[in-house]
Formats: C-alpha cells, sequence, structure tokens
C-alpha cells in the first residue's frame, strides 16, 4: 500500500507545495535513493582510477574499456527482464537480493588479485544494478501515489542520480590518489553495508496482485525476454566497442547487426505472445514512447557533453584533473537546486510541459557553449554545462513522470524497467555517436564545436517532436 505521507487537509493533488513526509516514508525513501545513487557512483568513481587500476592488474590500454563494458552490458541488458520479474515474482525480495550480488560483487572487484577478478566482480556489480535499478523504482512509485508526493520522491531520486554521476568523478580522483584505486570500489561495499541491513523492515511488502499473492501467476514470456535481452546486450557491447575503436571492426559490425534482429525478433515474438514481457499496447501509449524518446536525447546527448567538455578542459586549456573536476562539482550543486525546484515546476506546469521546457533548456544552453575558446572557456564550460544539467535534471524528474503515469501498480516494474533502460543505452549511445567527431575534425576545439552544434541541434528538435507528440495526445 501507498505510504500516506501527506500532512495537509488538501488532496494530493492540489496541494499548494509538496506534502512532508512522515518518518518512515523518509526512511523508505531514503533507502531506496541511497540504492540508486550507490548504482550511479559506480557508473563513474572509477573512471580516473583507470589508468592506476591498469598499472596494478596488468591490464593494458585497450583492455582498460572492459572495466567500464564488463558493467555496462550487464546493467544495460537485463534491466527489463528483472523489472518484469519483480512484478511477477516480488519487487521487495529481488531488490534485497540485488543489493546483496551488488555488494557481493564490489568486495570481489576492490580484492581483485588479477584482470579475470575484477573484470568478474565489475560484470556481477552490473547484474546487481540491473535488479537495484528496476525494482528500486518500481518500489518507490508505488509507494509513492501519484500526485506531489510521487513528484517530490522522484525529485529526491533524479537529484541524487545525477549528483551521483559527479560525485564520483570528483570523489574517483580523490580517493584514487590519497587510498588508491580499491578504495573506489570499497566505498561501494560500505554504501551496500549501510542500506542493507535497513531495507527488509521498511520497504513494503507485496501487493496483493504481487508475487505469491497472484491467484494465477502469468508465465514469464522465456523468447521474449531471449529475445530483448541478447539485443540489448549486443547493442550496449557494439556502441560500448565503437566508443574506443570506431564501427570499422568486424566484431562492432556483425554485434551491431545481432543487436538489430534481436529487436526485431523480439517485437515479432511480443506481438504473438499471450503473456508478453513488454506490453506492445504500453509501448504504444503515447506517453510511454513520447517520454521514452525524451528520456534517450537527456541522457545521451548530457553524456557527450561532459565527455567532450572533459577534454576541451584538460587538453585545451591545460586544466588539472582535480580542477577540471571541480567545474563539475559546480554543475553537482546546481543539480542539486535544480532537484529541489524540480517537484515545484512539475506541480504547476504538469511533468509533459515541464519535459518539453527542459529538454529545450538543455539544448539552448549547450548551444552557448560554442563560446568557448582556445585560450579561454573555463568561465562560459562552467556556466553553461551546469544549466544545461539544470534542464537536464527537469528532464530525467518529467520524463519519469510521463512515462510511469497512469500505468497500474502491477505494471509499474515494467514501465519503470522501460525507463531505466532508456536511461542505460542513452548514457551508452551517445559517446560513440559522437564523441568521435571531437578527435577527427582538424584541432580538438574544432571537433568539440561541431559535437556542441550537432548536441544542441538534436535536443532541440527533440524538444519540438516530443511537444507535438504528447500534444496530440491530450486531444
Amino acid at each position: 500500500m501507498p505510504v500516506d505521507t501527506s500532512t495537509t487537509g488538501l488532496p494530493a493533488a492540489h496541494a499548494a507545495a509538496p506534502p512532508r513526509l512522515d518518518r518512515r516514508a523518509r526512511l523508505i525513501l531514503f533507502v531506496l535513493c541511497a540504492a540508486q545513487f550507490m548504482v550511479a557512483l559506480d557508473f563513474s568513481v572509477l573512471n580516473v582510477a583507470l589508468p592506476d587500476l591498469g598499472k596494478d592488474l596488468g591490464l593494458d590500454r585497450s583492455a582498460l574499456q572492459w572495466a567500464v563494458t564488463a558493467f555496462a552490458l550487464p546493467a544495460g541488458g537485463f534491466l527489463l527482464l528483472f523489472g518484469r520479474i519483480a512484478d511477477l515474482y516480488g519487487r521487495r525480495r529481488l531488490f534485497l537480493a540485488g543489493l546483496a550480488v551488488f555488494g557481493a560483487a564490489s568486495l570481489l572487484a576492490a580484492l581483485a588479485w588479477n584482470p579475470a577478478s575484477f573484470l568478474a566482480g565489475r560484470a556481477l556489480q552490473g547484474l546487481g544494478a540491473a535488479v537495484i535499478v528496476p525494482t528500486g523504482m518500481s518500489l518507490l512509485t508505488t509507494t509513492f501515489p501519484e500526485g506531489p508526493q510521487r513528484d517530490r520522491a522522484l525529485g529526491i531520486s533524479g537529484t541524487l542520480l545525477s549528483l551521483g554521476f559527479t560525485i564520483g568523478m570528483v570523489l574517483g580522483g580523490v580517493m584514487t590518489d590519497t587510498l588508491g584505486w580499491r578504495s573506489t570500489m570499497a566505498l561501494l561495499v560500505v554504501f551496500t553495508l549501510i542500506v542493507l541491513p535497513l531495507a527488509p523492515g521498511l520497504l513494503p511488502g507485496p501487493l496483493p496482485r504481487e508475487g505469491a499473492h497472484l491467484p494465477e501467476r502469468p508465465r514469464l514470456d522465456v523468447p521474449g525476454a531471449v529475445t530483448v535481452t541478447g539485443g540489448l546486450l549486443a547493442l550496449i557491447y557494439a556502441l560500448s566497442t565503437a566508443a574506443d575503436r570506431g564501427f570499422g571492426g568486424a566484431d562492432v559490425l556483425v554485434t551491431l547487426a545481432a543487436g538489430v534482429v534481436l529487436l526485431i525478433a523480439f517485437v515479432i515474438v511480443e506481438s504473438r505472445s499471450d503473456a508478453p514481457l513488454v506490453s506492445l499496447p504500453m509501448l504504444r501509449r503515447p506517453t510511454v514512447a513520447w517520454g521514452n524518446l525524451g528520456g534517450l536525447v537527456t541522457f545521451s546527448m548530457m553524456s557527450t557533453v561532459v565527455f567532450v567538455l572533459t577534454l576541451y578542459l584538460q587538453e585545451t586549456l591545460g586544466l588539472s584533473a582535480f580542477r577540471t573536476g571541480l567545474v563539475f562539482g559546480v554543475q553537482g550543486l546546481l543539480s542539486v537546486a535544480a532537484g529541489t525546484l524540480a517537484p515545484r515546476v512539475i506541480g504547476r506546469f504538469g511533468a509533459r510541459r515541464t519535459l518539453v521546457f527542459s529538454l529545450l533548456g538543455q539544448g539552448l544552453f549547450v548551444a552557448a557553449l560554442l563560446g568557448v575558446g582556445a585560450e579561454s572557456g573555463a568561465l562560459v564550460a562552467t556556466a553553461g554545462v551546469s544549466l544545461a544539467s539544470m534542464c537536464h535534471l527537469g528532464a530525467i524528474i518529467s520524463y519519469g513522470l510521463t512515462v510511469t503515469s497512469g500505468v497500474p501498480d502491477e505494471e509499474q516494474g515494467l514501465a519503470t524497467g522501460l525507463v531505466t533502460t532508456t536511461q542505460q543505452v542513452g548514457i551508452t549511445i551517445g559517446i560513440p555517436l559522437l564523441g568521435v567527431l571531437a578527435t577527427t575534425q582538424g584541432t580538438l576545439l574544432d571537433g568539440v564545436r561541431q559535437v556542441l552544434a550537432v548536441d544542441a541541434a538534436i535536443v532541440i528538435a527533440a524538444a519540438v517532436l516530443v511537444g507535438l507528440g504528447l500534444r496530440r495526445a491530450r486531444r
């Protein structure tokens, strides 16, 4: 049952401000958000530690990408599958299992004695993340009812998600310099030890129609699970590898083609299944289709901006890794402010309008970054990326609300699985699709400007398309 967190006499949908949360609701939100923050931290905390890690474990530069890819493959490939399994067999128990796997895997990665043991730990971390993210999101959306309560909960979750990526970049450098790369993995073990003991007594049990309480439990759509998981794994592998070696390699082209074929097969399988893994009518819902398009664009294009600005600040302006981290630290602080304001904006203008205008703002502030120069531009970069990130965070929160609004509780795991799959695929595809332009177009500055121009154009075009699509959906 949703937690009653309203402290006003007004209905939640008409409250002038997001209602205060009672103590138990705050603790539930802490557990769910801490788990999401932990996973977001894991995406970025290791990046600046890769050179030290490679020297310690004997991984050469060409193999270092697997420190990232080994995590990204299961983290993105199994999201939809575990989201649906959670709907059928119980979100709470799967969430707890995911936390346990993630913590054990982090310990294995921290204690790794050779490349194989480290990569095994990273792969198991990704598997745990693929469980934690959709189950945590669906627990949040089913615990906090639609309206200001859910807006506020998703606002806090989205803020910590964005902050986790940013803090990971800064914290990873500091911890690696002072304590060594293993400390970045040990930090995740500490997070797990804080969250896991609290979760069992706080998280709500199965819904009346969830898990063992179903009178006739639906069968898991095995053909659908195989095709969509295989397709996502192939797609993420191809794009992650292309980010390092380009699209010319035979393995990249073969796995990219295999991913496309498997995803087409998945659509065909789902159209003929009596109990589909993904309901095609759900995918045809305008809010689901257009909301996920907005999410895909905001994640993919913002990850590209962070990537090319990191190159620009360090290689063109000559900033140290620490000073570069401070630039993104400012970005993180303003993201916190945006997360505080976003629920109020959504409460006033609605999630759909907020999504459209957030995308538009992100695109315009990225376009403003074209003012960076060869000898100066740190201030422009700091202001531009920070303001773009504020809009980006508004888009993250509002697209999640757009996609999950009106979805029955028994399908929230699927809806949030789609949201988080969009997020993971978006983070994966942006850099290989556009980032390569930064290093192949004359000087690095020329390449960075070209990436930023294309990036801004894509986000602005998406804002227009999403706005038109959602407007037609209301008619």
